[in-house]
């Protein structure tokens, strides 16, 4: 019989290349430097979307950190919350209506010499209060502080005092003698408590002209004044009256360096 010819076996790699299965080079450590010093468009590409979203992601952490007082805060102290921007908000409604209600007047010419003039007595009144140079009266709510151990300090009084103020409160006077306007400092100096060089005496006796809830809110909030207050071992009592009559006054200072322009 011939010779039959020799036949070597065949591996399954060389199966896989016979069936036409490609076979992926491997790349080298140059290769992958090579491809870093010299990215192509679709790398470019691809690291500015990465760039994108990672900014986003960061903006989005940092607005939910600066919310972080806001969601770990009470309900209640939310709800006060609301309450005040809420009568803080109709205040304001009020006021623009008034405002357009006088414009319109004055824009229609019918007896607007009159309108002007009313419209200016107004302001006038309201500044004079605003300077604390006239009495006022009005709804709003008297607290008292009782301090047994003397420590209430100036900082606890000027926080009671921003806080009415940010809850709307038009007119303040403290023990029916201090009138509180924009310019009244006060001072813990010495032991001795001093609003506008005139002591404070115990029990602190706070008047204000407002809306009532607002501002019994504002003081009652945690961390405000009857908080700061019982930390310190005494109480405020809190009543909400009809109507708040304040008598202090205060004379206009002379500007010593600021003339009209």
């Amino acid at each position: 019989m011939p010779d039959e010819p020799d036949v070597e076996p065949r591996h399954a790699a060389d199966d896989g290349n016979a069936q036409g299965s490609p076979v992926r080079p491997q790349r080298s450590l140059g290769d992958l430097g090579r491809a870093l010093m010299r990215p192509s468009a679709s790398h470019v590409l691809l690291a500015a979307v990465l760039l994108v979203f990672g900014l986003g992601v960061g903006t989005q952490l940092t607005t939910k950190a600066a919310d972080d007082p806001y969601r770990t805060a009470r309900r209640a102290d939310l709800i006060q919350l609301l309450d005040t921007a809420t009568t803080e908000t109709s205040r304001l409604e009020a006021e623009i209506a008034q405002l357009k209600a006088t414009r319109d007047k004055l824009q229609s010419g019918v007896d607007g010499a009159k309108v002007a003039q009313t419209e200016a007595q107004n302001r006038l009144d309201n500044l004079a209060i605003l300077n604390g140079t006239v009495g006022a009266t009005g709804p709003g709510i008297r607290v008292v502080v009782y301090d047994p151990g003397t420590k209430v300090t100036a900082s606890t009084l000027l926080d009671a005092i921003e806080e009415f103020r940010d809850a709307g409160a038009e007119v303040i006077e403290i023990n029916d003698s201090i009138r509180v306007v924009a310019s009244t400092w006060f001072s813990s100096a010495s032991g001795s408590l001093v609003a506008d060089r005139m002591t404070v005496t115990r029990p602190i006796v706070i008047d204000v002209i407002g809306e009532g809830h607002a501002l019994e809110e504002a003081a009652r909030f945690r961390g405000g004044l009857v908080s700061q207050v019982q930390q310190l071992g005494g109480t405020v009592t809190i009543t909400q009256e009809t109507t708040v009559t304040i008598t202090a006054v205060r004379q206009l200072p002379q500007n010593q360096y600021a003339r009209p322009a």
